[in-house]
């Protein structure tokens, strides 16, 4: 009898070759595209590939694909000119937040990342889970800055700009990894509420759920 394959992760990986598609077609810079897509395509195919052996939670799901999402769409517009004033205006922010808002986003990998070690019983201390969940999310912050300020020594000077998307404020970079970790720790507290959620449901004769 052939296991059925679950619906909602196959959703979200057709919203993002849908909108892949579309976002492909005449982007603002088509360099920063790829600069910008292929950390994403990268992400998707390991998530594909890794599906056989490994299948993670439908809400690990939900928060890796809103980043891919997010970075999609980022790519085609370039991150400061994301059509995103709307929310900028409702917040009376005169910058454009949406990598801010991105990098929180990333952040919440940490949930799939302790969900992993959790289930896999990587690590059995549950305080050191959430401590290198949060850790190794700083940890990529820091190398994909690295590799921003690389990419804009290297590439074309307007290309370069358009990546770091710093929109003159100096302190960026810092900035982009406060919201990274602020992220992170948040999907840390969210693992832990849903731990307990699942816990108090099971001791009361429910079921488990692929939440």
């Amino acid at each position: 009898m052939s296991k059925k394959i679950p619906r909602f992760p196959c959703c979200l990986l057709v919203i993002y070759l849908v909108l892949f598609v579309v976002c492909a077609f005449n982007p603002h810079d088509r360099s920063v595209w790829w600069a910008e897509n292929i950390p994403v395509m990268a992400v998707v195919a390991f998530l594909v590939i890794s599906f056989r052996w490994w299948k993670f939670s439908n809400l690990s799901y939900f928060f890796m694909s809103l980043r891919i999402f997010l970075h999609t769409i980022g790519g085609h517009y370039s991150f400061e000119l994301v059509p995103f004033g709307f929310i900028n205006n409702l917040f009376g922010w005169e910058r454009n937040m949406y990598d801010r808002i991105a990098h929180f986003i990333i952040g919440l990998y940490a949930f799939p990342i302790v969900e992993y070690l959790r289930r896999s019983k990587s690590i059995q201390k549950k305080w050191l889970v959430s401590t290198f969940g949060v850790t190794s999310i700083l940890a990529i912050a820091g190398a994909y800055e690295i590799f921003e300020w690389w990419y804009a020594i290297s590439a074309d000077p307007a290309a370069g700009i358009a990546v770091l998307g710093s929109q003159g404020d100096i302190w960026d970079a810092q900035k982009d990894m406060l919201m990274d970790t602020l992220g992170a720790m948040s999907a840390v507290c969210l693992f832990a509420i849903r731990e307990f959620l699942i816990r108090r449901n099971l001791n009361h004769g429910g079921r488990s759920t692929t939440l």
